[in-house]
């Protein structure tokens, strides 16, 4: 039964998305890229494109690490369902006059499970691995103080025992400033718009020793060669590729309390749009530090989506100056899989 739920686990976080549509679930691979990463954003509904201003935006929006203000170093962990686990760490420095650049890393470790063929149908006794792992680097640099844009770079690994694949891909991002709606009348509280692109790059296609047979092409006839090596030949498989664009405001605005209102539209190649909402409240207490309380609703106005409500807290304690310890967490309810957690710790510096 175990075996079952893991590769069911498998299967899902690889559809993670569904449609109304569902010749367009299931055509594209690596959907691990996919499903959110940083507990703030996904405790925001990963409403988050507008919004983002940390070293997470190597995810959301390679434009919102161009509003880093400090050097900052994160590290997420998300347990899935079925014993399956993803995380997510990432680095990004503040280079004056030259912008801020950030590399991170996003794995997903499906465990292990036993191998079972049509021979042994109780297994042989072996055991596979299923893997999967983005490295990124960004870019990213403000034009002005109301406008940021930026880019990753990114390489993407895959392994199923001992078959393997790799593509490389790209992401895009601006964030754009307004002081519309503000209540204070400045850009950093009023309209915020953000647009990224994710995931363009090349197609996956798995290759491996247990893809090689021996064939006898001539089997009634004698003296030819009967072991003829050949290779089964694997599809190409897309990436799954993202358009989000965002809007957030801040319509409350003070010393000590403030209140950020998301909306994100997307636009994905192996599903209808959705739309998620998010919303942030932080109440900063002078010597004790900022405490945050986040909502949000993901796959908004999608039809059979196995996704809904998200919420999330978190603190950050300042010390030594400018520097800061900040902690994370977030819950999401994914339907009969019931709600999963997320854990984000970051070292602001």
């Amino acid at each position: 039964m175990k075996i079952h739920i893991k590769i069911i686990g498998i299967i899902l976080i690889s559809l993670p998305l569904l449609a109304q549509q569902p010749i367009r679930v299931g055509t594209t691979a690596a959907e691990f890229l996919s499903i959110g990463y940083g507990a703030v954003g996904c405790a925001m509904g990963d409403a988050y494109v507008s919004v983002v201003d940390d070293v997470s935006g190597i995810y959301w929006n390679p434009g919102g690490l161009a509003f880093m203000d400090q050097s900052q170093t994160m590290f997420t962990y998300q347990p899935w369902f079925a014993d399956i686990n993803t995380f997510f760490a990432a680095t990004g420095l503040v280079l004056p006059g030259v912008g801020n650049i950030a590399i991170g890393v996003i794995g997903v470790d499906y465990g292990e499970m036993d191998v079972i063929t049509v021979e042994d149908q109780d297994g042989t006794g072996e055991m596979f691995s299923v893997r999967d792992f983005a490295f990124n680097l960004s870019y990213s640099r403000r034009l002005a103080q109301w406008f940021g844009f930026g880019a990753t770079a990114k390489y993407i690994s895959s392994s199923i025992w001992h078959e393997t694949a790799s593509a490389f891909a790209f992401d895009m991002g601006v964030i754009i400033k307004t002081a519309f709606f503000s209540p204070t009348g400045d850009k950093a509280t009023g309209l915020k718009i953000g647009m990224s692109l994710s995931n363009y790059g090349t197609p996956m296609k798995y290759q491996g020793i247990d893809l090689l047979r021996s064939y006898d092409t001539l089997p009634n006839e004698a003296g030819n060669y009967q072991d003829t090596k050949v290779a089964f030949e694997t599809a190409h498989w897309e990436l799954p590729l993202i358009f989000r664009i965002g809007a957030s405001l801040t319509p409350l605005a003070l010393n000590n309390h403030e209140l950020i209102l998301a909306v994100d539209a997307l636009h994905v190649n192996n599903n209808n749009e959705m739309v998620n909402l998010g919303a942030q409240y932080m109440l900063n207490l002078p010597g004790l530090g900022q405490f945050y309380l986040r909502g949000g609703y993901r796959a908004l106005f999608l039809e059979d989506s196995i996704f809904g409500l998200t919420f999330g807290a978190g603190i950050a304690k300042q010390y030594m100056g400018n520097k800061s310890v900040v902690l994370d967490f977030a819950y999401r309810d994914i339907g009969i899989l019931g709600i999963v957690p997320m854990f984000s710790v970051s070292m602001v510096y």
